[in-house]
């Protein structure tokens, strides 16, 4: 049985550092929905050391890691994270120096026109020498004039946005090819509180991989013997294709606790430097709120508080590990797909600055963004809090070893009528 008073797992500093280098190694590699190869070779390379972690893999790619000394149960705990992030894939090559790409994911076309790209050169293995061509968009591709072959008819409406780009130094192009904005380099900057953000290509959904393994390498390293396992997902970004198909094929036990990790927007009320969010819907569902309440009260029994005042405490009350519990109503995650294919499940997610590289994304979306900056909207580097991240660790690893196996709302209430019921009387 899990503990009945979860406590945070104290990392070692030289552990911790690792689960930082993880962080910078994974969100700085190239991925796109459907040629995810790049960080699946990361991850076997990262299992390579590690032979007391089990992976299998389903029909669609997906990949469970457990821990393999440990008993399988009907009803694990899952740690989710999907290995895309919104990127161009190359459909053609029009000449040496002219190609059209596809986008697949979701951001604002103001983004798009003369972006500046990096096209990766073709990917044969975790041997294969990192290097890529420079390229500018030029503009939105015309469907209509895609040159579809008579064995692969064109559609009747091309599944990704497609766009042109023409590269600075003309050369061969393979299609197939990713190609990512051209964003200045990784770099952790402290701010003037003394706190600490990454800067980087793709947090969204690669952080919570590196959080993920990070506490699955801990749970291992504890010896720990609860029935814990990670899912990881491809294709998220255009549509949860590789979760639907998971659940379709009935990949995880039927009684599985799923916890989906994501990277969402942060907001003035969710902010980054807040802690990790236990995020108790999206803008398509609210979650299974059992195994909400009972994350909720792990992170809570973490921090010796909840996440925001009550009306009898001070700000100065709250403890000093932090966490936020909100809504999240801006976008949707795969948890959402579990709860309609009935599992049980909820999402945690690491407040995200420049959500899909997109920087400045409020004055884009109210259309002033020229107005503000003098200039269209840019791509910039994602970016989230190293306190954060360590905190989803954290809690992830408490969750694991610690999480109540009935709701935890319950309990408080039948605890309030044993205590004061007698008021009635």
């Amino acid at each position: 049985m899990p503990d009945s008073n979860p406590q945070t797992h104290e990392i070692p500093q030289s552990r911790s550092q690792n689960h930082i280098d993880w962080l910078k190694q994974l969100t700085a590699i190239p991925t796109a929905a459907g040629h995810e190869h790049r960080v699946i070779d990361w991850i076997n390379n990262w299992l390579s050391d590690r032979p007391d972690i089990a992976s299998k893999t389903d029909t669609h790619g997906n990949i469970e890691l457990r821990l393999a000394n440990n008993e399988e149960t009907d009803n694990p705990i899952y740690f989710t994270a999907h290995l895309d992030h919104p990127a161009f894939v190359v459909e053609e090559a029009l000449s040496s120096s002219e190609i059209i790409l596809a986008f697949r994911g979701g951001v604002m076309s103001d983004y798009f026109p003369d972006a500046r790209i990096r096209i990766h050169h073709p990917y044969d293995g975790p041997d294969t020498p990192t290097s890529y061509t420079l390229a500018t968009v030029t503009n939105e591709h015309n469907a209509d004039q895609q040159p579809w072959s008579e064995t692969d008819p064109k559609p009747d409406k091309p599944p990704y946005k497609l766009y042109h780009a023409i590269l600075d130094d003309p050369q061969p192009i393979k299609p197939g090819s990713i190609a990512t904005w051209d964003l200045p380099d990784q770099e952790i900057i402290t701010d003037d509180d003394g706190n600490q953000i990454l800067y980087t290509n793709a947090c969204d959904d690669l952080a919570a991989l590196a959080a993920a393994l990070s506490a699955l390498d801990e749970l291992r390293i504890l010896n720990d013997k609860q029935d814990t396992r990670v899912l990881l997902t491809r294709a998220e970004e255009v549509g949860f294709i590789g979760a639907i198909g998971a659940c379709k094929d009935k990949f995880m036990p039927k009684d599985s606790r799923i916890i989906a990790l994501e990277n969402s927007r942060a907001f003035a009320d969710s902010p980054i430097h807040a802690g990790p969010i236990v995020r108790v819907g999206d803008r398509i569902s609210v979650f299974s709120p059992d195994l909400t309440g009972a994350i909720a009260k792990v992170a809570e029994t973490i921090a010796g508080g909840p996440a925001t005042p009550t009306a009898s405490q001070k700000e100065s009350d709250l403890p000093k590990w932090r966490w936020q519990r909100k809504l999240m109503a801006g976008g949707a995650c795969e948890a959402s797909v579990f709860c309609a294919y009935n599992y049980t499940a909820t999402c945690l997610c690491l407040p995200l600055g420049n959500y899909h590289n997109m920087a400045n994304l409020t004055e884009a979306q109210a259309g002033t963004h020229e107005q503000t900056f003098g200039h269209p909207p840019r791509v910039g580097r994602e970016h989230i809090g190293l306190d954060d991240y360590a905190g989803l660790v954290d809690l992830l690893v408490a969750c694991a070893r610690s999480l109540p196996t009935t709701p935890s709302f319950i309990d408080r209430i039948e605890n309030l009528w044993n205590d004061k019921s007698s008021i009635l009387s």
